[in-house]
């Protein structure tokens, strides 16, 4: 598989080396399916560029989870057509598990994460999804399309009824009657601040094996500022991560995205936040494998284990 010139994080070769790398970061540039705002096709590379500043250790946890070995993929040709871009995520990253990585997905758009959750599920049969975003995205369509940003989580809700929706704050009449219909787990970002959702109950309820999907505008726009759909009032950084800590320690996380950063030449900021809560979130990862004890704190990357095995 080809590698990108620009690993993430930038260690040394030894720590990205693809037959040692317990991690494969996938860089995913589409925005086809984006409806305002643009700039998330060259997100990928902002914040693989930005990575190179975020530092190895982790103070919290005490340790550089870098160490584990993360390989950076070249990012593939997107094909003009919605339907062949989905075909693409599902065999990009499809190939990637079949080689035991955990597979880590940069959008780009928030419609390619069905693709990859479908990938997720050939393997882990009984498969939920914990959504943070702004935005339900439970539209069968918009502006004509079924593979447009905002139908993501209908498309995955056809192949799971297992989901968790936190930090919602914009969503059309049709949504909410949908939710309201399905009984969804759909914690709104009013109904957490107002402590009237008790996600962590409806997290115990889902499957143990778990795909999040990260919409960089579940966070508050001083956190991120950069997303193509904009909405005031998200998670502070603490918050997000506090959510993020928990769902690792309560569940077996299988796979992640981070979607819809829009590239802003002017802001540099968003690209580095981004950056540095995909390595938070890979701690945390790593993290939950040292205290089931399957692994130890890799010094290595030879060490890094296998973190897609089934417990």
């Amino acid at each position: 598989m080809k590698l990108n010139r620009k690993q993430f994080l930038g260690p040394d070769p030894e720590f990205c080396r693809f037959q040692d790398a317990a991690v494969a970061v996938l860089p995913f540039p589409y925005e086809g399916g984006v409806s305002y705002g643009h700039g998330a096709g060259r997100a990928p590379q902002a914040i693989l560029d930005a990575s190179c500043y975020v530092e190895f250790y982790d103070e919290v946890l005490n340790a550089e989870p870098f160490r584990m070995g993360i390989v950076t993929l070249a990012a593939p040709a997107m094909p003009k057509t919605p339907a062949a871009v989905h075909q693409l995520m599902v065999r990009s990253t499809r190939a990637l598990l079949e080689k035991n990585k955990f597979v880590v997905v940069l959008g780009g758009d928030h419609s390619i994460s069905s693709g990859y959750f479908k990938a997720l599920q050939e393997k882990y049969p009984t498969l939920g999804c914990v959504q943070l975003d702004a935005h339900s995205d439970l539209r069968d369509s918009y502006e004509g399309s079924r593979f447009s940003h905002a139908s993501v989580m209908a498309r995955i809700r056809e192949m799971t009824p297992h989901t968790l929706q936190l930090g919602i704050r914009a969503m059309c009449s049709e949504e909410a009657d949908r939710i309201r219909r399905e009984n969804m787990a759909v914690c709104t970002m009013h109904s957490l601040r107002k402590k009237l959702c008790n996600w962590k109950n409806a997290l115990q309820n889902l499957p143990e094996h778990l795909f999040i999907t990260v919409d960089v505008d579940a966070f508050d726009l001083s956190v991120i500022s950069s997303t193509g759909t904009p909405e005031p009032g998200g998670f502070t950084w603490d918050e997000g991560l506090d959510i993020l800590h928990t769902v690792f320690r309560t569940k077996t996380v299988v796979g992640f995205d981070v979607v819809e950063l829009a590239f802003n030449r002017m802001d540099r900021n968003s690209p580095f936040n981004v950056a540095k809560l995909v390595y938070k979130m890979l701690g945390f990862k790593l993290q939950k494998e040292v205290a089931s004890g399957r692994i130890s704190w890799p010094t290595q990357p030879s060490q890094g284990g296998n973190l897609t095995k089934v417990p």
